[in-house]
């Protein structure tokens, strides 16, 4: 195989060679800035078009132009085509020239474009839509392809990329806003798209720990809002009187001076929880209820507490409760000193997720009265078994273990997971685009 080197002096260098050599220099393209106006098409008058002065390399040719031209775009067709306007390649006539390539009648596809590696060789600079029957063009007519070069990285737009791309080719696309390179077979972005789907080795699950959010990286925040139950330290709180009227209040028995040292009882009533040596179960004797339960009366098994919704409590205190297997009412405590063997649970935040709201109608029961009484209609909430599928920690069964209802007072705990792990995620993401930024 001949090794051939060139140019050197005294030594005759082909046309064909120094075309070589100049495409590794520059590819094909105007020479200006994205957008300039060198060799841009314009309209001028019925079917003529005019094209801007300019410079430009053609495969290691260049061609300079000093002052418009203009150039005639054939007789419109009865169907709708689009033409072309090249910088036209001829090797054999050692020029360089502008030219219309007439489209196919009846095609939305642009001409086709003719370019060999020794022959002719065609850059478009623009396209031209030619409408049915017209007698002349308009700029909404023209579409610009012309690609522009002044270095070696390039830029361009999808349709006018460069035909023989090297693997590692940088440049500019204008169509999809990015920076992208030839990868050998694609022309793939210069920075990939990073989202959760594409991460590789994370983790299944996170652990929040504790941070803080400043007031305006928080998204959807209210303008306003509506104060919830809270408190206050003392040294809070302005405007505070310097003394105080005393108001109703109470004294623990060890506060209170001068009291007797014994009393006769009086008329009053006792909570099941300050009762002593209480027994464990209860055998039921024969009794009856009113429509409101009174003092020493127990909860109707079939129909809930008979109390009306407007009962009001003599306590100061209110209780969500819990009723056990045997129609037992007990207060629902939440305080560390009831509990013990206290330990983390992890729960699917897709398992809080794919719980699935319905709505339904009860089933018919019967009254103490052995009346049929029709059941509430339109009711809605979860399916306890659809629940057992995703989230069994909420679901309560019966004494036989049979599924019988959900701890729809869990769920709001359920849902931290579904907090937390969406915060997380925001964290991660917030902390993925900052470092992309700088």
């Amino acid at each position: 195989m001949a090794i051939t080197s060139y140019p050197f002096d005294g030594q005759a260098v082909t046309e064909t060679q120094f075309s070589q050599m100049f495409r590794e220099f520059q590819d094909s393209g105007v020479v200006t800035s994205l957008g300039g106006s060198g060799f841009g098409v314009n309209p001028s008058a019925g079917m003529t078009l005019t094209v801007s002065a300019g410079l430009a390399f053609l495969r290691g040719h260049m061609v300079q132009s000093t002052a418009t031209e203009n150039v005639t775009i054939a007789a419109a067709s009865a169907q709708a085509r689009v033409d072309r306007v090249v910088l036209k390649l001829d090797p054999a006539t050692n020029s360089i020239t502008l030219a219309v390539k007439a489209g196919t009648a009846g095609s939305t596809t642009p001409a086709a474009l003719t370019q060999t590696d020794t022959g002719i060789y065609e850059m478009a600079l623009a396209s031209v839509t030619v409408g049915a029957s017209v007698t002349s063009i308009t700029a909404g007519d023209i579409t610009m392809t012309r690609p522009f070069v002044g270095h070696r990285v390039g830029a361009w737009i999808t349709a006018t990329r460069p035909t023989s791309p090297r693997i590692g080719q940088l440049g500019y696309n204008n169509t999809t806003d990015s920076w992208e390179y030839w990868s050998g077979s694609v022309w793939a972005p210069l920075l990939s798209t990073v989202d959760w789907s594409n991460l590789s080795g994370k983790p299944a699950t996170f652990t929040p720990s504790t941070h803080t959010h400043t007031w305006s990286q928080i998204s959807d925040r209210p303008s306003t809002m509506t104060p919830t139950a809270h408190t206050h330290d003392w040294t809070q709180v302005t405007g505070k009187p310097t003394s105080f009227v005393p108001s109703a209040h109470g004294h623990a028995w060890s506060e209170l001076t001068g009291v007797p040292a014994t009393f006769a009882p009086s008329s009053h009533s006792h909570s099941w929880d300050s009762i002593t040596s209480k027994p464990s179960t209860f055998t039921p004797s024969s009794h009856s209820h009113s429509g409101y339960l009174g003092s020493g009366d127990t909860i109707h098994r079939a129909n809930g507490s008979d109390r009306p919704h407007s009962y009001t409590p003599t306590g100061a205190t209110w209780y969500a409760v819990w009723v056990d297997g045997n129609h037992n009412f007990c207060r629902n405590t939440s305080a560390r000193r009831f509990k013990e063997n206290i330990r983390d649970i992890d729960i699917d935040p897709e398992a809080v997720l794919s719980l699935r709201p319905r709505i339904y109608d009860r089933k018919p029961t019967v009254n103490d009265e052995g009346e049929t009484v029709e059941g509430r209609r339109d009711e809605f909430g979860l399916i306890a078994e659809e629940v057992e599928e995703t989230l069994p920690e909420i679901v309560i069964r019966d004494e036989e273990g049979q599924i019988d209802s959900v701890r729809y007072d869990l769920i709001g705990v359920a849902l931290l997971s579904v907090v937390q792990d969406q915060a997380e995620r925001i964290e991660r993401l917030e902390q993925l685009v900052r470092d992309m930024s700088r």
